[in-house]
Formats: C-alpha cells, structure tokens, sequence
C-alpha cells in the first residue's frame, strides 16, 4: 500500500511557506519592529522545518521548482521591505565568498535576501496549490534540495542581520 498521507512535518513546512509569504507581502503594512520580531520568529522555524524534511532521493532533471514569480512582484515585495527597513536594509557580509579575497566590505541588502526565500518558497507553495500528494512531496524533495544548496546559507546570515537591528 502506498502512503498518500503527508507527513506532520511536510505539513508544518508549507504552512510556515504560506506564513512566511503573506508576512514579506505584507511587510509595508507593519511597523519596522514588528517586521523584524516576525522574521525572527519565523525564519528559525523555517530552518527548522526544512531541515526536518526528508533528504531528497535522487532528483531526476525534471524536479525543479517551476517558476510561478514575475520580476514585477518580487521587485515590489523587496521594495516594500527595503522602504520598511530603510537605512537598516544594508550589512555587511562575512561569509561571502569572495570575502577572502577583498580588501573591502562586502555588503548585502535584508531585503534582497528575505525576497530571495520569499521567491523560492512562493514558487513552492503556487506550485503544490491543487496537487497531487505525489506531486506534493517531489516539489518537497526540490525545495529541500535547494535549501541545501542555497537558501539555508542565505536564512542563516539574514537573521544575523535581523538580530542586530532587533538588539542595537
């Protein structure tokens, strides 16, 4: 018999996906504390929940997060979140790459890097919008399989940056 259930913390994943989507759409609505306070509650249980997922079986070529986010939509959503955090939106990049080979700072915008999570798990969460469980769980395997390779380093370094603003 195959399991056409998902799995509690499949489920946990998209729920905070949805959460933290309509938080970064809404960005421009809160207050600048309230912003940070609900990225910093919401992105170390992202790690979390992603972490939590299930490692990815061999992914063939054509398990990919399709791509459902127009240019227009994301400019406007890290718009809002760069005029929310103003002069907060810049720091500095330690673990950049290219940072051992530089003299100079590296910087790196909150909000560039919130939208950039914001792109992947929008694509996400439209692309399982009235699928299959089966579908469902190769589209968990694709955006767990790029948290590894991408957003997780990019998570990880935005809350350090969100803790600051929070704590200076």
């Amino acid at each position: 018999m195959i399991d056409t259930q998902l799995k509690p913390n499949q489920l946990a994943f998209i729920a905070l996906s949805n959460e933290y989507c309509q938080a970064v759409e809404t960005a421009s609505e809160m207050q600048q504390d309230e912003f940070v306070d609900s990225m910093l509650r919401l992105l170390p249980r992202l790690y979390i929940s992603a972490t939590d997922l299930a490692d990815p079986m061999i992914i063939d070529e054509s398990t990919y997060l399709p791509s459902s986010l127009d240019e227009e939509y994301y400019d406007a959503v890290r718009r809002g979140m760069e005029m929310q955090l103003g002069e907060d939106d810049a720091y500095l990049e330690v673990f950049e790459e290219d940072m051992k080979y530089s003299d100079t700072p590296i910087s790196a915008s909150i909000a560039e890097n919130l939208a950039d999570i914001f792109q992947v798990l929008y694509n996400f969460t439209d692309s399982i919008k009235d699928s299959t469980t089966e579908h469902t769980e190769q589209m968990l395997e694709a955006v767990k399989e790029d948290f590894g390779s991408y957003w997780s380093r990019v998570l990880c370094n935005v809350l350090r940056a969100l803790n600051a603003i929070k704590y200076k």
